[in-house]
């Protein structure tokens, strides 16, 4: 199960974190800026072969004692990162791919929305409500 989901822009800022627990908020924040770098990596080691494509899952980024660090970058370089259990070893690949297919959805559904400003934080009771049952699902 997630235990953080963040939405990250072009140029590095958040636009949306959002975590389980708020006793350790303060490490997921930190967990997901530190995978910034692994992001990059990966991009720029990928090469251009794979720039084309239309979304681009990373798989996973990096594990730590109590957590692992997937993320996904979309075809507009806005990044999603995803803190998961390390615990859960249900958890497949396949899954984790398929869970961001649905973050990456729902992104789609704030971006068309008329009031929303490109940029800004994501304020948006259904974006929400995906994210928190992704958190909740237990696979």
């Amino acid at each position: 199960m997630a235990v953080c989901i963040a939405v990250i822009a072009k140029e590095n800022y958040p636009l949306y974190i959002q975590s389980i627990t708020t006793e350790n908020e303060l490490k997921f924040h930190y967990t997901v800026h530190t995978s910034l770098d692994v992001v990059d990596e990966k991009i720029s080691a990928m090469g251009k072969a794979l720039v084309d494509q239309r979304e681009l899952y990373l798989g996973l980024l990096y594990p730590t004692e109590d957590y692992k660090v997937y993320g996904y970058v979309t075809n507009s370089k806005v990044k999603f990162v995803m803190v998961a259990d390390s615990s859960n070893t249900a958890l497949r690949d396949n899954e984790i791919h398929s869970m961001f297919q649905k973050l990456h959805n729902s992104y789609i559904d704030v971006m068309c929305n008329p009031f929303y400003n490109p940029g800004d934080c994501i304020h948006s009771r259904a974006f929400d409500n995906m994210v928190t049952s992704m958190m909740m699902q237990v696979c």
